[in-house]
């Protein structure tokens, strides 16, 4: 088959050429260059010329050809837009969730994908065809698995997909890119969030909202404890960077009108878990699941998962009911939901009522 490789610079996606190569395909590497490589460089070093520079010799050794495309006016506006969007009001916004489902199996293939059979990328993932449709199933490495961050893929879009290291745990791959010769193999895994790379999210979100000094308040009495220069630096569940002594602190609440930030240090107790949360524009991927189906949810990436009910509503919307409490359910992020080994689609988190 004619296959379109998207490649980062990552051992992940080099290892998935690889493969892909050596199983026969016809393979060209596109390495999407996105907005805010150059614009932002000034917070932190952006790696994407080291980046090319693996690419490269990587494709190289391979003898598959690369292509660089731009595409930072896509990424401004399907993404970047609505992370600042979302931050504004107040929510919890996952880029790379709908980096997947609006760039690399968006965008890439409304510009490119008439030319390839296929679109595969480095994502620890897997899927099959079942009753005459493409399903997403959970890869063989149950820490690495990234199916969470492919929820909201169509069904069309699944169909096109490819994910050669699915079946692979994280230190397979690893000792594939040695055996292949790869001089990525011991390159660290990316932690940045897609479209900013090494550029930390608070600097991001102060270059783009700036600040606004507001009050930190004890959610149990009311009393001011300290000053934050902006709701949108702090999410629900976070303890990082609130610097309070008796803790630890945790953030409960947020009131964007008035720019109050409540946190607690008796958060991580059973009496501050939820149980039951609502989600808005439910996406399913092959079908909806039934009323007596066994289901789980993911609330963020990560091997943590809980059993759960699922009452679904009118106009794409959902109740979700959590056998076990979550103390860290917050408005704006994604909510994955399972079927044993099948991912399913997801929903996006709405305020809490």
């Amino acid at each position: 088959m004619k296959v379109a490789m998207l490649i980062s610079g990552g051992v992940d996606s080099s290892v998935s050429l690889r493969l892909l190569k050596d199983a026969g395909h016809d393979i060209t590497a596109f390495y999407l260059k996105i907005w805010l490589e150059d614009e932002l460089s000034f917070l932190g070093e952006c790696p994407w010329e080291e980046d090319l520079g693996f690419i490269r010799s990587v494709c190289e050794g391979a003898g598959v050809p690369l292509r660089v495309v731009p595409f930072q006016k896509e990424y401004h506006e399907r993404i970047v837009s609505y992370v600042i969007a979302e931050a504004k009001a107040g929510k919890t916004p996952n880029p790379d969730v709908f980096c997947n489902t609006l760039i690399k199996f968006g965008a890439f293939v409304e510009a490119y994908g008439a030319e390839f059979d296929r679109v595969a990328t480095g994502h620890y993932a897997k899927t099959e065809m079942r009753d005459g449709l493409a399903r997403l199933l959970r890869s063989a490495d149950e820490q690495k698995d990234q199916t969470y961050f492919l929820s909201r893929l169509r069904q069309d879009q699944l169909a096109k997909a490819m994910f050669p290291i699915g079946g692979y745990r994280k230190d397979e791959v690893r000792e594939l890119a040695r055996k292949f010769g790869l001089s990525n193999a011991a390159r660290k895994d990316s932690q940045g969030i897609c479209f900013l790379g090494t550029i930390p999210f608070d600097q991001f979100l102060k270059e783009t909202l700036g600040t606004k000094e507001g009050d930190i308040v004890d959610a149990k009495t009311g009393a001011v404890l300290s000053k934050h220069d902006g709701y949108w630096f702090y999410t629900i569940g976070q303890r990082r960077g609130i610097g309070l002594s008796g803790g630890p602190w945790y953030v409960t609440g947020k009131d964007v009108a008035k720019n109050i930030v409540y946190i607690s240090n008796a958060y991580r107790s059973a009496e501050t878990a939820r149980t039951e949360f609502d989600v808005e524009g439910l996406s399913w991927i092959a079908d909806v699941p039934g009323a007596d189906d066994s289901l789980t949810v993911k609330l963020r990436h990560g091997a943590q998962e809980y059993p759960c009910t699922l009452l679904v509503l009118s106009g794409n919307r959902g109740h979700v009911i959590l056998k076990h409490g979550d103390t860290g359910i917050a408005a704006g992020q994604i909510a994955a939901l399972y079927r044993g080994d099948e991912c399913l689609g997801s929903g996006i988190i709405s305020e809490k009522e």
